[in-house]
Order: structure tokens, then sequence, then C-alpha cells
């Protein structure tokens, strides 16, 4: 799908970015891999991993649509990673966050409609579900501007759909990197709730998803994994060996549980044997047939009242599953 392709991904240098790289790389002959990021140092040092003759490196910004629509002339296919994801940083400097993630999707999209991409998959996350946070409102939005895209496109071939997970085991900024920093000096671990529950999913499964939702996309469709939860109390014992932990409270803007499909949705949810899609809120010009996605995977309607919550989900991470992926 990839072969001979230029594929673009904002917020390229980031954990996402980096294994969507080197797993693009692994498996097929991209004519070009195009990473777009802001941070300087951060290029430079992926320039030093990824020396492949196809890959390009764009300092840039999600907020500037000119250095945007420059850096995706001939482009195929466009991974958004780029975003302000710290909830709290966020609560604190609001405007920032929506500048980011609101109107740097707005940029994304009206980059890929001008310069004829084929498809555009946005990264969101569990937060964007019944947000109580900004960050969460604000990928909120960014998911109803790419769904929303299609309708806009005209006669150009554009295609947009959204991709939503949890918590990427591992990533920059997440619990087990500061987990595993605080075990490193010495310190007892801290959670902020004893009864907090959190979706779990490796970077490489997140990867995996994302080049499979590719094969799947009619456009318009928000993709969710099934993937287990996880109770931060048990992800706490494992990394430290069962000892004591300290609690220390919810930080601003953070849930208990989160929530990738609500019961609202749950009217436009289609059920795959390992993901789910829902629906569009708006109908299409051209009618599309989402139970059956570009694969020849068929879904079937959820029940009514249907919620996938990280606090009743089937799946559940055990410390021992845990422990064996972080190994990984």
């Amino acid at each position: 799908m990839f072969d001979n392709k230029n594929i673009l991904i904002t917020g390229g240098t980031g954990s996402f970015g980096k294994k969507f790289t080197q797993t693009i790389l692994q498996r097929y002959k991209p004519n070009k891999i195009i990473i777009y990021s802001r941070d300087e140092q951060k290029h430079f040092n992926m320039a030093q991993e990824f020396t492949d003759a196809c890959m390009r490196y764009f300092v840039g910004d999600v907020r500037d649509f000119k250095r945007l629509k420059k850096a995706m002339q001939d482009v195929d296919y466009v991974v958004h990673a780029a975003a302000m994801k710290h909830v709290h940083i966020a609560e604190y400097n609001p405007m920032e966050c929506i500048n980011t993630n609101v109107h740097g999707a707005e940029f994304v999209i009206d980059a890929a409609i001008d310069c004829g991409v084929e498809k555009v998959i946005a990264l969101s996350t569990d937060k964007a579900a019944n947000p109580i946070n900004l960050y969460g409102a604000t990928k909120l939005a960014s998911d109803k501007l790419f769904v929303a895209a299609n309708n806009v496109v005209g006669k150009k071939h554009t295609r947009f759909s959204v991709v939503r997970y949890g918590n990427v085991i591992g990533s920059n900024g997440s619990v087990v990197p500061y987990f595993k920093k605080l075990l490193s000096e010495g310190k007892r671990l801290t959670i902020t709730d004893e009864r907090m529950t959190r979706f779990l999913i490796t970077l490489q499964q997140g990867v995996d998803f994302v080049i499979e939702s590719f094969a799947r996309m009619h456009g318009g469709e928000i993709f969710v994994p099934k993937i287990p939860s996880m109770k931060m109390t048990e992800l706490a014992l494992a990394m430290n060996g069962g000892k004591a932990y300290d609690v220390i409270g919810i930080r601003p803007g953070e849930k208990l549980h989160e929530a990738m499909i609500t019961r609202e949705d749950s009217l436009r949810t289609l059920e795959f044997e390992k993901h789910y899609v829902i629906k569009p809120t708006i109908r299409f010009t051209e009618a599309v047939d989402f139970a059956v996605d570009r694969k020849g995977e068929r879904g079937k309607p959820v029940e009514d009242g249907f919620a996938y919550t990280s606090d009743s989900n089937d799946v559940w991470m055990s410390r021992e599953a845990f422990l064996e992926l972080i190994e990984r």
C-alpha cells in the first residue's frame, strides 16, 4: 500500500512518528517519508537514526499553513500526530492548545485538500469522548473537523478518518517512563487516585492499527481498537515490585476512568472482530456503507446503550502481562 508512495507525518519526531517510520521502512518501499515537526533538535536526533535515502526532514509547525502546504506537495498519505497532549499544561495554556489542536487540524485539512492528498488519518485520544478537560475538548473538535472534511472536498478525492485509542505504553510523557525515572532516583511512585483505570496500548499496536485503518477507511470513520484496561494501582505495583506508593490527588482536568465510545455514540457504532467504528453524525454527499470496510471486513451494530470505558472493559491487563510488554 505504501510502496512508491509519499507519506507525511505531522509531529513526526515524536514517539509515534519514529515507530511509524521504522515500521514503514521495514515493511514497504516508500518513495518519501516526510517528517514534519517544529523541534529542530528532535529533527537532528531522528536524522542520525533514520538515514534512508527516502527520508525528508521539514522543520515546521501545524499552525503555519504556508509551510504545511509546501511540505505536502505530491504527498499521497498524511498521518496527523502533532498535538499538545499534556492535560495540565493545556489547562494552564488554553489558547496555545486551541491553536495547535484545533486550528492546526484545520490547516492540515486545508493543505491536504489543496495538494490532492489521497488519504489522511488523524490521531485522537480517549479523552475526546465526553471531555472534561481542554485537551479532550480540542481533540473532540479536531475529530469533528476531520470527519466533516469529507463533505467539503468537492470533486477532489481526498478522504479523512480518525483513529482513537488510549494511553500508549512507554511513549514520551506517559506514566511508564515517568515511573522509571522516579525509581531510578530512589523515590516512591505516585498515583493520583486508587480508583483510576486506563486503556493501554503499545506503540507498535498503535502504529499497526493506523496502517490497517488506512486500508480499511472509506472516509469519515472514527476507528477504535479493542484493547485492555488496567488499574493504575496494579501498574504501580507491577513496576515497583509490589511496594507501596503515594496517593497525591487528581490533577486539573484528570478523569478517574476514560471512555473511547460513549452511550450516546452507541447508535452510530459498529463492532468488528478487533475494533469498533463510530459512523459520522452527518450525512455525506455520497452514500457509504460503513458496515463493510475497504478490506471487505463486516461489522454489526452494537446494542443500544453500549459504552466502551476503561472501568467496564471486558479485557484487563495483568501485572505479569504488563511487565512482559514493557520488557519487550
